[in-house]
C-alpha cells in the first residue's frame, strides 16, 4: 500500500495548484481518501476528504469554496484543486486512507504561498 503526493510548489497569493495522490497496491475507489496538511510548528490538520463509491466530499471551513477534491478511478488518483490560495495555506500536504491508522504516511508535497 502506497500513496504518493505530488503537485506542490511556490505560488503567489490568489494562485492555484492541483495536488495529486497516486495509489499503488490497492484501488482508491474502494476507500475514503483524505488530504491533510501540516504547517511549520503546527499540528497536522484535515483539509478535505472524499468517500468511497458515493464520492461524498468534506471540506474544512478554512478551505471551503476554494478547494475541490475529486477522484479519477481510471488513473487510481485523487486530486485536490486549490484555488485562491492564501499565505496560510502554506504547508506540507499529505493524503491518507480514511480510518487506516496503520498505513504509513508519505513524504507529502510542499505548498508555499508567497509573493
Amino acid at each position: 500500500v502506497q500513496l504518493v503526493e505530488s503537485g506542490g510548489g511556490l505560488v503567489q497569493p490568489g494562485g492555484s495548484l492541483r495536488l495529486s495522490c497516486a495509489a499503488s497496491g490497492f484501488s482508491l475507489e474502494y476507500y475514503g481518501i483524505a488530504w491533510f496538511r501540516q504547517a511549520p510548528g503546527k499540528e497536522r490538520e484535515g483539509v478535505s476528504c472524499i468517500s468511497s463509491s458515493a464520492g461524498i466530499t468534506y471540506y474544512a471551513d478554512s478551505v471551503k469554496g476554494r478547494f475541490t477534491i475529486s477522484r479519477d478511478s481510471a488513473r487510481n488518483t485523487v486530486y485536490l484543486q486549490m484555488d485562491n490560495l492564501k499565505s496560510e495555506d502554506t504547508a506540507v500536504y499529505y493524503c491518507h486512507r480514511v480510518g487506516r491508522v496503520s498505513d504509513p504516511w508519505g513524504q507529502g508535497t510542499q505548498v508555499t504561498v508567497s509573493s
